[in-house]
C-alpha cells in the first residue's frame, strides 16, 4: 500500500518547516472548531505558503501574509453567499444531490471546509460529516468528489490525474516547480526552484 504522505514528499523534496509551530494549529482548530487532518497540516508545515506546478495554492496557519486562517474565513463568507435554493441547477451542478448533503453548508461542524485552491478558480473542500476522509472539489459548475486523504489527492494531482474534474489535469513533465509566495505587499513572487527528478 502507498505511503501517499512519503512519495508527495519525495517528489516535492525536503521540508522546510519555515513556519512549523504547533501553537498556530491549535490556535486554527480552537478558532475554527475542526481538526484539519495530519498529513494536510504536514504538507502545509513543510511547504506553505506555497504554489505548486505553477496552479495549487497552500496556505499556511501561522504567518500574516497567506493566512490559512483568515483565507478559510473569507472563502467560508464567499460559499455561504451563494443563494443555492434559488439557482436553477441540473443533478450534475448541484453538489447536494451529487453527494448526498441534506443541506449544503460551509465552515459548519457537518459542512465543506476549503483547504486549498487553484488559480484556475477551483476550491478544494474536506468534508466534515464524512466518516472517512472526503474531498469535494469545485471548477466552476463541476463537482468531483474523492474517498482519499489529502496527500492521495495531491500525489494524483502532480502526478497528472483529473483531480478537479473531467479532463481538468494539470500535468507538468519533469519535476514538480514549487515557488514561495511574496510576503509583503512590494515582495515580487520569489524565484521558482524544482523537486527531485521523478522520471516523468
Amino acid at each position: 500500500m502507498t505511503d501517499y504522505l512519503a512519495a508527495t514528499m519525495a517528489m516535492l523534496g525536503p521540508a522546510q518547516n519555515r513556519y512549523a509551530q504547533p501553537s498556530a494549529w491549535e490556535r486554527l482548530h480552537a478558532d475554527l472548531g475542526i481538526q484539519l487532518p495530519p498529513d494536510y497540516r504536514v504538507i502545509v508545515d513543510a511547504y506553505a505558503p506555497i504554489k505548486l506546478n505553477g496552479h495549487l495554492y497552500l496556505s499556511h496557519p501561522a504567518t500574516e501574509s497567506w493566512n490559512l486562517v483568515q483565507w478559510i474565513g473569507d472563502t467560508i463568507h464567499a460559499w455561504s453567499e451563494v443563494p443555492w435554493d434559488e439557482l436553477d441547477l441540473d443533478a450534475d451542478e448541484d453538489p447536494r444531490r451529487l453527494f448526498g448533503l441534506e443541506e449544503l453548508s460551509f465552515g459548519t461542524r457537518n459542512g465543506l471546509w476549503p483547504i486549498a485552491c487553484t488559480d484556475r478558480g477551483e476550491t478544494i473542500f474536506l468534508d466534515a460529516a464524512a466518516d472517512a476522509t472526503r474531498l469535494v472539489v469545485n471548477y466552476g459548475e463541476t463537482w468531483a468528489e474523492h474517498r482519499m486523504s489529502f496527500t492521495e489527492w495531491l500525489y494524483r494531482y502532480l502526478i497528472g490525474e483529473d483531480m478537479t474534474g473531467p479532463n481538468s489535469s494539470a500535468f507538468y513533465p519533469g519535476p514538480v516547480k514549487l515557488q514561495h509566495l511574496p510576503m509583503s505587499a512590494g515582495e515580487h513572487h520569489p524565484e521558482p526552484w524544482y523537486g527531485p527528478d521523478r522520471g516523468m
